[in-house]
């Protein structure tokens, strides 16, 4: 692990661009259902996944990157083959304003999650920019957030003429999954509510029993899981943005019951929700 994702680990922040790549597994589930404070920059190099964000469910092939803003939810799934995937990290700060208007004249562009799709031809010279920025936080020296914040200003522009760039909208998923994406919509909107798996299902259009087999297989954990990490990520979320109390930010978050909203939370998080407020 490099100093740079360490300390994204351990803080939750980061204090420049960092880059790194990793191989994944067929059938695996990274990180979970998540958010953080700065934007993700997710390229995948070889392979084909599964991405959802912001209860929608993405196919992604090589060549294609994703660009997920601040406090959006997403997750990967690996589970067709073996993948390769490079990731950048970046703050707004991070984005010239020169680069900015090479890539966009939309004022809300960064706001919003956005599809690139590279042309084969341009995917080299793409890789070497991202082999560049890899190799970077493996050697760092003082110059490191220097030459990360203009590789990734090339980067930006390289994409701005190779890539066909589309919203990540509902209209991107597969047709095969559009139950799935109705019922983890459903959860989105009413989470903070007491919903049942029968209500979840009605939403879908599917029986109970059969949204259970349906949804683990396309988003890869189960609705109530699904249903409880949405819960926990809005909790994390207010105890970092509000002074109220655990107990009404449980309530609020659709947990009956505080004493399990602090038992699951300490599983996902790996502490407590106070102490989880006092490190952010």
């Amino acid at each position: 692990m490099t100093d740079s994702s360490r300390q994204r680990l351990l803080t939750g922040r980061i204090s420049r661009v960092c880059a790194e790549q990793a191989e994944r597994e067929a059938g695996c589930v990274m990180t979970g259902h998540h958010c953080h404070s700065y934007f993700e920059l997710y390229y995948l190099q070889q392979g084909r996944t599964c991405f959802i964000i912001d209860n929608s469910l993405i196919d992604l092939q090589a060549g294609d990157f994703i660009l997920i803003p601040p406090q959006v939810f997403h997750y990967t799934l690996y589970q067709y083959e073996r993948c390769v995937r490079g990731v950048v990290y970046f703050r707004a700060e991070d984005i010239g304003e020169g680069t900015f208007t090479r890539v966009t004249d939309v004022g809300s562009f960064f706001s919003r999650p956005h599809i690139f799709r590279s042309e084969a031809s341009a995917r080299p010279r793409l890789d070497d920019v991202l082999q560049c920025m890899f190799a970077e936080e493996f050697s760092p020296d003082e110059k490191t957030p220097y030459m990360q914040y203009y590789l990734l200003q090339e980067l930006f522009i390289l994409m701005a003429r190779f890539c066909t760039v589309t919203p990540a909208l509902a209209e991107n998923t597969r047709t095969a999954d559009r139950q799935t994406l109705l019922a983890a919509r459903f959860i989105g909107e009413n989470y903070m509510n007491p919903i049942t798996a029968a209500e979840i299902a009605a939403a879908a259009g599917f029986s109970p029993n059969h949204l259970s087999k349906r949804f683990r297989e396309d988003a890869g954990v189960g609705v109530h899981e699904y249903l409880v990490n949405t819960r926990l990520q809005h909790a994390a979320l207010e105890l970092i943005a509000t002074d109220d109390s655990i107990t009404a930010i449980a309530l609020r978050c659709g947990f009956s019951d505080s004493n399990y909203f602090k038992d699951v939370f300490k599983k996902k998080y790996g502490m407590t929700p106070r102490a989880y407020r006092r490190s952010h």
